[in-house]
């Protein structure tokens, strides 16, 4: 597959990046700072910014899906923001006018109407990003592309890319998992044209749960 990736010097996009390799893709990675990715072979590196549609869409055409692991630098989470909302709407746009249908797309699990102190601290203090997050799920839902939401719980640095996927719901205990994990799915997503038009709750893999994290 041809892979469109926004986000991709971030900490997902760097194993979406990894996977989509291992993977066998061809992948273009669509970020603000190209010199931080080293393009050749299956990696083209497209330099520009998630909120310009147009140079995005001068760069689409041919591309099979289109991944967003696009999120806030952590201490922006906390205030109101509307970074998320901005960028997918101009991914719609972008996709629309490049004529690739398919996104995948990272939002968090604090939208789940999950109960207990643990959901009921993190939804008091990831509030604003919580906001930005439902505006940004509202414009993919009303795209009309074939769109896959994914949902991690807290996300974490670790070599795992086990993880259990629910549609519309978080998976029992689903407290953490890693960074590759959400990628591993993304990526199963679009090859095997799975959960579209579903939000889907992830979480970290049975078998990486039963070992020390």
């Amino acid at each position: 597959m041809r892979l469109f990736v926004i986000g991709a010097s971030g900490r997902t996009g760097h194993e979406i990046l990894d996977l989509a390799r291992r993977r066998g893709h061809q992948v273009t990675a669509y970020v603000r700072s190209p010199r931080k990715l080293k393009a050749g072979g299956w990696l083209t590196v497209v330099e520009g910014s998630p909120l310009r549609p147009g140079k995005m869409a001068e760069a689409l055409p041919g591309h099979d899906a289109v991944l967003s692991a696009i999120g806030p630098p952590t201490r922006e989470a906390f205030r109101p923001s509307t970074l998320l909302t901005d960028c997918a709407r101009a991914t719609i746009e972008a996709m629309r006018a490049g004529g690739v249908g398919r996104l995948g797309i990272v939002s968090a699990a604090v939208l789940f109407p999950e109960k207990g102190l643990y959901f009921a601290f993190f939804k008091w203090l990831l509030r604003h990003h919580a906001q930005d997050l439902r505006a940004m799920e509202e414009l993919v839902r009303a795209s009309g592309l074939a769109w896959t939401i994914a949902r991690p719980p807290r996300l974490t640095k670790s070599a795992d890319e086990g993880f259990r996927a629910l549609d519309g719901a978080l998976p029992p205990g689903s407290t953490a998992m890693s960074y590759r994990s959400v990628a591993a799915f993304l990526l199963d997503s679009v090859e095997q044209r799975l959960h579209i038009e579903t939000v889907v709750g992830l979480g970290r893999g049975v078998e990486s749960e039963m070992r020390p994290s």
